[in-house]
């Protein structure tokens, strides 16, 4: 297994056409891990696996074991281990929580319907935990060795991938900087490590729940020039107090407008589709590219995968604003709106409240016809018995 794993990774690395930059800042070049010299010690109090009757709460129960591999300026990285799942030792001056050199990644794992569990596209985190590292200035590592670490985690502790439909083990790295200093640079200790979570169906009971959106200008996610195209956790904590602010107005989530125009840009924690026949009557599937605003989303860059390979339709990144959005309303051309992500896959939109106006967003008078389309294909590839080269054997 570790060896066909390793088979992937070249060749995916070889695939990849990537500046040296992501290679890492070259000071960290030759110092990387090895997931030939994982360590492992499993916990001698094993906890219960969840019960399949009672529903799972995102990010509240976490497996018996944890990845952690740490670093430091003169040595490089250490040794990887797999340990029991315990508490982080940090320096009160960490800087990750003065100066937010932390970054995050969020994946799953599942498990088909021959039992089999695999991870679903993890390179494709692997790439943007990689990115995310080097605009914090924090250690570069070997992507593919990494891939190789978390597999093992995941192979560890698969018995607690759910098996129940809808459900998963969400996976969660971290990185982040452990400089035991104020001062304000490229830390000389980092620390990374990855946490596994069982979670649940994101809409309860399996049934499609469309949400309402809040679209006020005066608040911006992300710039041209910051780091919205990174995940790292300075781009959440502050989307905290407009996500309050959209349920004071009976608004389910934000959607982030962006520039004079108001370009549409992110929902919530999700990248945004807009499904409508243009104005020259094309049917037309479109998303905000990725230009330094919007986050590189795995589930975003996986249904355009799959719009592409149907040919059914134009498939197109640009820019969007609110007055095409409205333009489409009135003429009765806008057919579905959506959200892309991990923890929910597709999210349908019927409520838009924007300069006072609630909009509606007929997406569920659709069908939502594309919406279901997206799910169903997803969940095939996922949880089927088939091999799919999106999915990476556990």
């Amino acid at each position: 297994m570790a060896a066909t794993v390793r088979v992937q990774s070249q060749i995916w690395v070889r695939k990849l056409a990537v500046p040296w930059l992501l290679c890492g800042v070259r000071r960290y070049a030759s110092s990387n891990f090895k997931a030939a010299d994982l360590q492992l010690k499993m916990t001698q109090e094993p906890h219960k696996k969840p019960d399949a009757s009672k529903p799972l709460v995102f990010g509240k129960t976490f497996t018996d074991h944890m990845l952690m591999v740490e670093w430091d300026e003169r040595q490089g990285w250490g040794r990887p281990r797999i340990q029991p799942f315990q508490h982080l030792k940090l320096h009160p001056a960490c800087s990750a929580l003065h100066y937010s050199q932390q970054l995050f990644e969020g994946l799953k794992a599942f498990r088909a319907r021959d039992r089999s569990v695999r991870l679903f596209r993890p390179w494709l985190n692997m790439d943007r935990m990689l990115r995310s590292a080097v605009r914090l200035s924090l250690p570069s590592f070997d992507r593919a060795e990494l891939l190789e670490c978390i597999r093992r985690l995941v192979e560890v502790d698969k018995d607690w991938v759910p098996d129940w439909s809808g459900a998963s083990l969400y996976v969660r790295p971290v990185l982040l900087g452990n400089e035991p200093s104020l001062g304000v640079g490229s830390p000389s200790r980092a620390l990374l490590y990855v946490i596994l979570c069982p979670v649940g169906t994101y809409f309860s009971g399996d049934i499609l729940r469309p949400v309402s959106l809040l679209a006020d200008p005066a608040f911006t996610r992300a710039w041209v020039g910051g780091v919205g195209d990174c995940k790292v956790g300075g781009n959440y904590g502050p989307t905290v107090f407009v996500q309050r602010e959209a349920n004071k107005k009976g608004c389910d989530q934000v959607l982030w407008l962006y520039g004079p125009d108001h370009q549409l840009t992110e929902v919530g924690n999700m990248n945004i589709f807009i499904f409508w026949t243009r104005e020259d009557g094309v049917l037309e599937l479109v998303t905000p590219p990725v230009d330094g605003v919007i986050l590189p989303g795995v589930v975003r860059q996986s249904l355009l995968d799959l719009a592409q390979t149907w040919g059914e339709f134009q498939v197109v990144e640009r820019r969007v604003t609110m007055q095409e959005v409205m333009r489409a309303l009135a003429e009765h051309r806008l057919r579905e709106v959506f959200g892309s992500g991990t923890a929910c896959q597709v999210c349908p939109v019927h409520s838009i409240l924007y300069q006072g106006k609630h909009l509606h967003i007929p997406t569920m008078e659709h069908g939502p016809e594309l919406v279901l389309r997206f799910q169903k294909e997803l969940s095939s590839i996922q949880y089927g018995a088939r091999d799919h080269k999106w999915m990476l054997p556990v």
